[in-house]
């Protein structure tokens, strides 16, 4: 039977994950597989909470953000109608825009980087990503996207916080090598050049599966 995959994207905001999330998703379903697209926060109660928070309708610690975000994760793999696990049990390949690395590197900044890997624990042993796509940008060109495409910022949208907070994804792929199987994509480039990149590496990974089986 042939394996469906997990995909996920990750990088600092304004660093394209949603185009190419989009671009991927169209090629896998031109190659013949059943895709399922998502993104965290999820439409959920906990994931309306988390949005709240970042639009500055409601306020919290950046403990309950930590803690919000694990929660809606959880139920983003495990809810009955439909959760990540129930998607691929269905034969869908999912790609979703953002999973645990955006908690360890967007909360590491504030907590304890080890807390909230274990915090998430739950959510990876339960499914790890067959491959997790970052994309690169430097913080300066992020802001510049995001200043330009929306009329307000969200909560963690600074220059010096999507610094750090790409540095934390950098630790958190030393810390957990050898767990995980990530792709580091130069972001400042064309659209085109960045989804021809993702393109070539997630296509060997279908035709190495498919060639197994």
């Amino acid at each position: 039977m042939k394996k469906d995959f997990f995909i996920a994207f990750e990088g600092i905001d304004g660093s394209g994950k949603s185009t190419q999330v989009k671009i991927l998703s169209d090629k896998l379903k031109e190659s013949g597989l059943k895709i399922h697209t998502t993104a965290e926060p999820t439409n959920s109660r906990i994931g309306q909470m988390i949005r709240d928070i970042f639009e500055h309708k409601m306020e919290a610690d950046h403990r309950t953000i930590a803690a919000l975000y694990a929660a809606d994760r959880l139920d983003h793999l495990t809810n009955k109608t439909d959760g990540i696990v129930k998607k691929m049990e269905e034969g869908y390949t999912v790609v979703t825009d953002r999973y645990y690395f955006s908690s360890y590197a967007y909360h590491g900044v504030h907590m304890d980087i080890d807390w909230v890997i274990q915090a998430n624990s739950l959510s990876a042993d339960l499914l790890r990503p067959d491959l997790n796509v970052f994309i690169d940008i430097l913080p300066k060109e992020a802001m510049k996207r995001l200043n330009k495409g929306r009329s307000s910022i969200e909560l963690y949208e600074s220059t010096e916080n999507l610094k750090n907070v790409r540095e934390k994804y950098f630790e958190a792929f030393k810390l957990l090598e050898g767990k995980e199987k990530i792709l580091i994509v130069n972001g400042d480039r064309s659209a085109g050049e960045i989804a021809q990149d993702i393109w070539q590496k997630v296509s060997n990974l279908v035709k190495l599966q498919n060639t197994a089986q």
